[in-house]
């Protein structure tokens, strides 16, 4: 009953997804079958729960992540962005939480909890506090300290949502914090990293650096993210911006990512006073130009979020037969050298008490002991279930004291979806399946299958995307063309027929009827 509650508990989930993205991203519908088909690999072989969907671990809207140190001028910025006074600023940190932005209908701003984003699984926190609870124990049971969900009419929202992170300070934040930064930035299709210009010892923030920086470096989406230096104003005092900017740039070097730039912007209304005209001439035309970079950036996350979703599925499916399968084969030939090393050792043991006792008593007591039971089968067959009994007892009691050994030794979240690699391998370890047997549970001709087929079904995905933006023989161009001149051909036509019409005479009921006469 309660794999049955779960489950649908699931289907209703999905069904609400499929529902929400007919209404709003159509596009899109058309990927959900390959996600389910995923699952089922992944049920099969135990590296995902029954009651769970790789479908529910990814955010299907378009997401823009802020992130940054303190006072950097993220919140100024989204607030620029959104046209309204939506996020409080100032020099200090004023709001501790992760707040996620999206559009509303409603005219007046709401904030909702933080559990409106961990219940939702259309928003890029769906169950996050399982994942809290993880990391730190009862904070899963506090998310609205971590989140808030603020909503906005401004139609640079529509058809995309924003995360406005706290300030960064990885020296005083707790790891449930970092968890939910690393949380937002493997889901974002674009991330944009604030720093403060008006520090210019980057030194300092180290830490910051190490962990903002250094592990998108080497992520495979490196290019999702933006570096923004902010309030770039307060060096026209000095006139030094390009060493400012060179300081920031070494500081990312060391931090591992050697081809960084920084996007050089301020806030007009908050900006400094630049007396010169040419200065300030050439600080607001730098301004401008890294903006609309910055707005070019934002404005393609849809087109980069189709993209991101069918590499999230290919990224799965690859891991699974590329990773997850070695990992596991590798782990059951642990656990059978474990258990095999067990049984010998118990075979050893019993040769030497045996021997222990024949240096003890003699051979004589085995002797007794056989003519006692000499002539009499059934105690002979006794004998032999006794002595079989505890040789298999003695074999299951070693070979699950060696599953747990190397489960305990497994991920159950394995790569970027978190697969539950020490599931699997448990179900592969079951009582009634032989230790020789060097096949991962599940891992049949089926299943793989199955996968290629996911595989294939990933190519025609790409492909519908490319044919949404690309048009490399220019004959969908033709075709819009034609489409084009017909409605003037029948424009024209339909004229022609409102001119005759009014030639004629007209009865009462033909000019009632009429749309000449109607208007």
């Amino acid at each position: 009953m309660l794999f049955q509650r779960q489950n649908l508990t699931l289907n209703d989930r999905l069904s609400n997804l499929e529902t929400h993205l007919k209404e709003e991203h159509p596009d899109l519908v058309h990927l959900l079958p390959s996600y389910r088909q995923m699952d089922k690999v992944l049920y099969r072989l135990g590296l995902l729960s029954k009651d769970e969907s790789v479908a529910t671990r990814i955010t299907w809207w378009p997401l823009i992540s802020v992130l940054g140190t303190f006072s950097s001028g993220k919140s100024t910025f989204i607030n620029s962005v959104l046209g309204e006074t939506l996020q409080r600023t100032g020099n200090q940190a004023v709001d501790e939480k992760f707040t996620v932005v999206c559009y509303s209908h409603h005219k007046e701003s709401r904030t909702l909890p933080g559990t409106a984003l961990n219940n939702d699984p259309r928003f890029p926190f769906f169950q996050i506090a399982d994942e809290v609870e993880k990391v730190t124990s009862g904070e899963g049971r506090r998310i609205d300290t971590y989140l808030q969900l603020k909503t906005s009419q401004s139609e640079g929202l529509k058809g995309r949502t924003l995360i406005d992170s706290p300030g960064f300070d990885a020296d005083d934040q707790r790891r449930s914090t970092l968890r939910l930064t690393d949380h937002i930035i493997d889901i974002s299709d674009l991330v944009l990293i604030f720093f403060d210009a008006r520090h210019p010892e980057p030194g300092a923030m180290q830490d910051t650096l190490e962990h903002l920086v250094a592990k998108a470096a080497n992520r495979v989406d490196s290019t999702k993210f933006l570096y923004i230096l902010n309030q770039i104003d307060t060096t026209a005092n000095e006139d030094n911006p390009e060493e400012v900017v060179a300081a920031w740039q070494r500081a990312l070097a060391q931090s591992g990512l050697a081809s960084g730039r920084f996007l050089c912007i301020y806030n007009e209304a908050a900006a400094v006073p630049i007396k010169d005209d040419a200065l300030r001439e050439r600080y607001q035309r730098k301004r401008d130009i890294d903006m609309q970079e910055i707005q070019r950036r934002m404005d393609e996350v849809e087109i980069e979020r189709g993209y991101r979703i069918v590499s999230s599925l290919e990224d799965i499916a690859r891991r699974v037969e590329a990773d997850a399968i070695p990992a596991l084969n590798e782990a059951l030939k642990r656990w059978r050298k474990l258990t095999l090393i067990g049984d010998a050792f118990g075979v050893a043991v019993a040769a030497v008490v045996a021997f222990m006792v024949m240096q003890q008593f003699g051979t004589e007591v085995f002797i007794s002991a056989y003519e006692g039971i000499k002539g009499h089968v059934v105690s002979h067959i006794a004998l032999a279930a006794a002595l079989g009994g505890l040789v298999i007892t003695w074999h299951y009691a070693v070979r699950s004291w060696a599953s747990r050994f190397v489960s305990n030794r497994l991920s159950d979240a394995f790569g970027d979806q978190e697969l539950n690699l020490r599931q699997a391998f448990i179900k592969s370890s079951r009582p009634w399946r032989s230790v020789f047997n060097a096949s991962v549970s599940g891992w049949g001709r089926g299943t793989k299958a199955l996968l290629k087929d996911t595989l294939g079904a990933i190519e025609g995905h790409i492909q519908r995307l490319n044919d949404l933006h690309t048009d490399p023989s220019g004959s969908k161009k033709a075709a819009a063309d034609k489409v084009v001149e017909a409605p003037k051909l029948s424009e024209a036509k339909a004229d022609l027929k409102i001119e005759v019409s009014t030639d004629k005479p007209q009865t009462p009921a033909t000019k009632e009827a009429s749309p000449v006469s109607a208007e």
